[in-house]
């Protein structure tokens, strides 16, 4: 094939592709998200209703993180195995079930069960999109796809934000309370959204009927000689997950979802300090989310146009660092919340770029194993965040002094990148020479 006519071929697939799958993975996503993050907005009663504190409510609310943990590389395993129609499916059923029960929870022990077993339900999803890209997509166009899917997440936070304080304002209605109102309106879309999945969702390229012969031949090509024609091979995949570079990934993403679910898990509680209602607050709240969204559609295109570097990642944790900082120097609430809005696009940009770096080094059922266990070990900081985050308030008095606790762990996280990069490019240069 000639170089024009391969160039085409690349286009011609990659838009179609994108245009069948990414609005369906956009949308699993969205509702992922929100069934994770309405906790942030039912906080808001909630602690009051089941007369918690707000450490003893981080605790539970963090738990989704440790049946994150638990169980997101066997459910990665799974779906190499059985596909990511069926698997996906699955998964989503099962959140929605369990967000609706957390709509008529009774008591402290029981919010704790249900937080873990949703985190237990939902395992494997996001690192299953990640892995899956990996099936339709080349390198080249992974950071791009990847921050496609992740604007899912700021979509849901301005929707959840929005439809957050709304909820809350239904107190009552049909003998509901608002918090109530947030689980159960946040967890039907995830079950009705169950058998559309199974109709439409292809397991692979080679069951995609809207997808060309020659699409699909050009596509394998493509990827067998990025993984150097090795052959996907289930056995002994799960020890991608003791690989040393996987371990290096997984321990630096602590730091990102850690000042992530911190601020969003914290934000709804930051805004109301300001004296605003419910409503006005989950309005409020969909600014910053819009500008997260606006970044992760720029800085993977940035990282695309003139090569992935370090800074693709440690530069906006730097900024979000420098951000949260001043949110709680500078004075007034406006001032105080743009630097809010500036924190939350920085922390979230610079995770398509390094979601890219996995597939560089692990293919096939391997990348599967190896992408949850960076995901779960990483994931682990959004439990530390929903613990330290109400500590650090607890403590101090202040609703904004916990920002400064994920500056600084922000700033460690981005020195560590530099590391992280420089040994990951000495290892691929050692497997060249």
């Amino acid at each position: 094939m000639s170089e024009p006519a391969e160039a085409q071929m690349e286009k011609a697939t990659v838009s179609r592709i994108t245009a069948r799958l990414m609005p369906l993975f956009c949308l699993m996503y969205l509702i992922a998200y929100i069934d994770r993050q309405n906790v942030s907005y039912a906080k808001l009663e909630m602690v009051k209703a089941l007369g918690l504190s707000e450490a003893a409510y981080g605790l539970g609310a963090s738990l989704f993180f440790i049946g994150y943990f638990l169980f997101e590389a066997p459910s990665n395993l799974i779906l190499a195995r059985v596909g990511a129609r069926v698997w996906f499916a699955r998964i989503m059923f099962t959140w929605g079930l369990v967000t609706l029960a957390l709509g008529f929870t009774q008591n402290a022990a029981m919010f704790y069960g249900l937080r873990f077993l949703l985190g237990v339900t939902e395992a494997g999803f996001f690192p299953g999109v990640l892995y899956v890209l990996t099936l339709w997509y080349p390198q080249a166009h992974r950071a791009r796809m990847v921050g496609l899917f992740m604007i899912a997440s700021a979509v849901a936070n301005a929707v959840g934000s929005a439809v957050g304080g709304l909820l809350l304002d239904l107190d009552q209605v049909l003998g509901l309370a608002g918090w109530q109102w947030v689980f159960l309106a946040t967890g039907v879309p995830a079950v009705l959204l169950t058998p559309y999945v199974l109709w439409k969702l292809p397991d692979g390229p080679t069951q995609a009927k809207w997808l060309p012969e020659a699409g699909k031949a050009w596509l394998a090509g493509v990827l067998d000689h990025e993984r150097g024609g090795a052959v996907d091979d289930h056995r002994g995949a799960w020890k991608a997950m003791f690989d040393p570079r996987v371990l290096l990934l997984a321990g630096l993403y602590i730091g990102m979802p850690l000042g992530a679910y911190g601020l969003s898990y914290w934000l709804p509680t930051i805004v109301k300090s300001f004296g605003v209602s419910n409503t006005v607050n989950g309005l409020v709240n969909v600014i910053p989310w819009l500008l997260v969204a606006v970044a992760l559609w720029l800085v993977p295109r940035h990282a695309a146009r003139h090569g992935a570097s370090a800074w693709h990642i440690a530069g906006p944790t730097l900024v979000a660092a420098v951000a949260l900082t001043l949110s709680v120097i500078l004075p007034g609430a406006a001032l105080k919340f743009a630097m809010l809005c500036v924190a939350a696009p920085a922390i979230f940009s610079a995770q398509p770029v390094f979601w890219s770096l996995p597939p560089s080094f692990l293919s096939g059922p391997r990348a599967a194993a190896g992408i949850a266990a960076i995901n779960a070990i990483g994931n682990l900081g959004g439990f530390i965040a929903q613990n330290l985050v109400p500590l650090v308030r607890d403590a101090t008095g202040s609703d904004l002094a916990p920002m400064l606790a994920l500056a600084g762990v922000l700033v460690v996280t981005s020195i560590l990148i530099f590391y992280a990069m420089a040994r990951l490019d000495r290892t691929r240069s050692g497997a060249s020479s």
